[in-house]
């Protein structure tokens, strides 16, 4: 039976590849959605979104659909959600959420196709404020879809970064930087944003 480490090394082999953006992504998205709601436990599932740079009409990408997956409770997601992916052929990790060895974990599934390639990562969080930094990433998506500008820099850095590196680890470090940057100017914007509506509904109401 193959070990955690051996699995792990297994998945990090996975080549480096950007594509330009395919219009049936949103389609994928949502056939897995539909999939994960017909054959996971009822009640369990709170949210599924998509996200990463399939998300973002015209980005190129790696052909992979990100997926995030709040649960109503972590714990019972693994007891009652991580054997019947894993029974599907999903490959499950148990993972910290920033890269060490320490909480807040989360559950990331990969699904393959049948000739053995990626075709979505599924992120699966819990409740709460410990998985900001997760639900972080749909700001960064909605930025970007209203920022084209932004969006056409990320994908020339994505392209270049990719063209360097094969590693999986070193090409998502290289793009911490800007996704940091452009995650705090995300929340600037969304902040003001509701700021102004709240103003706007006071105003109305008077």
């Amino acid at each position: 039976m193959e070990t955690h480490e051996e699995k792990l090394a297994r998945v990090l082999r996975d080549r480096v590849e950007i594509v330009p953006y395919d219009p049936a992504w949103p389609s994928l998205f949502e056939e897995e959605r539909q999939h994960l709601l017909a054959s996971l436990p009822a009640g369990l599932i709170v949210s599924i979104e998509h996200f990463g740079s399939t998300s973002v009409p015209s980005l190129p990408s790696k052909p992979v659909i990100d997926m995030l997956v709040e649960v109503r409770d972590l714990e019972e997601a693994r007891a009652h959600i991580a054997p019947v992916l894993e029974a599907q052929g999903y490959d499950y990790f148990w993972r910290p959420t920033h890269g060490d060895d320490t909480p807040p974990w989360y559950a990331w599934f990969i699904r393959r196709d049948a000739a053995g390639t990626r075709t979505h990562h599924i992120h699966m969080i819990g409740p709460g404020p410990l998985f900001a930094g997760h639900r972080d990433r749909l700001l960064f998506r909605d930025y970007l879809v209203i920022r084209p500008d932004l969006a056409a820099e990320y994908a020339a850095l994505k392209q270049s970064i990719a063209s360097a590196m094969t590693d999986r680890v070193a090409y998502t470090r290289a793009k911490g930087s800007f996704i940091e940057r452009v995650t705090a100017e995300a929340k600037r914007y969304f902040e003001q944003e509701q700021g102004d509506d709240q103003q706007q509904q006071t105003t109305e109401s008077v």
